[in-house]
């Protein structure tokens, strides 16, 4: 087992520490304040490639592999877990999964435009009533074979009419597309779910951000409700009532995405921690001289650790063809709980300082609760690792 990167992976990661450090550090306090990310920031994500990674050079891509995917979304998450959300959910969840199941023309209309950031996607599964119960949706996808289309007043020739609320949607009120999941079939629970390619510009469909989140203020976080939205049959990704399996896959690999930023909030933590310990002085020394203040800091180190090296397995698992969904549910499960721990001890190791949000620990904290809970909750991972361990089918 070799462990060192590569060339080319360490120069990622440097790319990326050095876009970071420049581009999103000295504005993290405005933008959490503010509850927005400067939106030009898209473009510039797309100008260094971090857009397309992993995504073939054919359809404007920059190629590599998914450890160098993990690298920059750590770093990404390390400066604003905010930012690292608008790539893992725009290309880890929209763009790979066109370039895995969509038809050649859908590659050719949308990824060019996703990896380069002159498009924005999200990811439509979450509804007000629906989180972890993904196979029970109430969107509905109707198939209409005849009468005007709303949008041009000529023959449907075999539209889809679209009615339903998503919620929570990151990059909602961003996006010029939808991946959107529906019901369109009658075929019971998440049989009869497929997915959709919606251009947010569809008549019909409509937006509003929410506000006043614990974390991750500066994403794009929205409600969409979709009011008679007609879409062609060509907007269908993957045949009908494989939306599920569509779903599954590429939370799959999310989840190895959101390990990946829980390590960088872990190693923000302890970059943070171990800085103010060296500096402040209590009892006529710094700190960091501390016994328990050193056990804080020797707990996160640890938490960081062990959570990129399960990150790391997963990628490893897949540039390699190798079965990797549980092992991706470990990460995830692991790295999110290691984040919630790791921004509470340099919480501790700040006192009251860590209170003020002109101090980093309150906003990695607050940004490490969120991801216990989607893309799967904590207890979620819990089942999808045991049922793989013994064999109990979830249907």
């Amino acid at each position: 087992m070799n462990l060192e990167l590569s060339e080319e992976q360490t120069a990622v990661r440097q790319l990326a520490k050095d876009f970071v450090d420049r581009e999103i550090a000295p504005h993290v306090v405005e933008w959490d304040r503010a509850e927005e990310v400067d939106r030009s920031l898209v473009k510039k994500l797309g100008e260094v490639g971090f857009l397309g990674l992993t995504v073939d050079e054919e359809y404007g891509g920059s190629g590599g592999d998914h450890l160098a995917y993990c690298l920059v979304t750590e770093e990404l998450g390390r400066g604003d877990s905010s930012v690292r959300g608008i790539v893992s959910v725009s290309l880890g969840l929209v763009a790979k999964t066109i370039a895995y199941w969509g038809s050649e023309e859908q590659k050719r209309q949308w990824l060019p435009g996703l990896t380069s950031g002159a498009y924005v996607g999200c990811f439509g599964l979450t509804e007000p009533g629906t989180g972890s119960d993904a196979g029970n949706l109430s969107t509905k996808a109707v198939r209409d074979d005849g009468g005007p289309s709303r949008s041009s007043g000529a023959e449907s020739g075999g539209d889809y009419v679209i009615n339903g609320t998503k919620m929570f949607i990151t990059n909602g009120t961003w996006a010029d597309v939808v991946l959107l999941f529906a019901r369109s079939t009658d075929a019971p629970g998440h049989k009869g779910v497929s997915a959709f390619l919606v251009p947010t510009d569809t008549p019909g469909l409509s937006r509003r951000t929410i506000h006043g989140k614990l974390g991750l203020r500066g994403q794009a976080t929205a409600e969409i409700v979709l009011e008679d939205v007609r879409v062609p049959a060509s907007a269908m990704l993957a045949p009908e009532g494989k939306g599920f399996s569509v779903a599954m896959s590429a939370l799959a690999k999310g989840r190895m995405s959101v390990a990946a930023g829980c390590v960088g909030i872990a190693q923000a933590a302890l970059d943070a921690a171990v800085r103010y310990a060296t500096e402040r002085e209590q009892f006529g020394k710094t700190i960091a001289h501390h016994q328990l203040v050193q056990e804080l800091i020797s707990d996160i180190a640890v938490d960081v650790d062990a959570a990129r090296l399960l990150t790391w397995r997963v990628a490893d698992l897949i540039d390699r063809g190798l079965p990797f969904a549980t092992e991706s549910s470990k990460a995830k499960l692991f790295a999110s709980e290691a984040a919630v721990r790791a921004a509470n001890n340099a919480l501790q190791v700040f006192g009251g300082y860590g209170y003020i949000d002109e101090y980093p620990a309150g906003k990695l904290l607050r940004d490490a609760r969120v991801m216990t809970l989607y893309e799967g909750t904590s207890q979620i991972q819990k089942l999808v690792i045991g049922r793989a361990l013994t064999g109990v089918s979830a249907f």
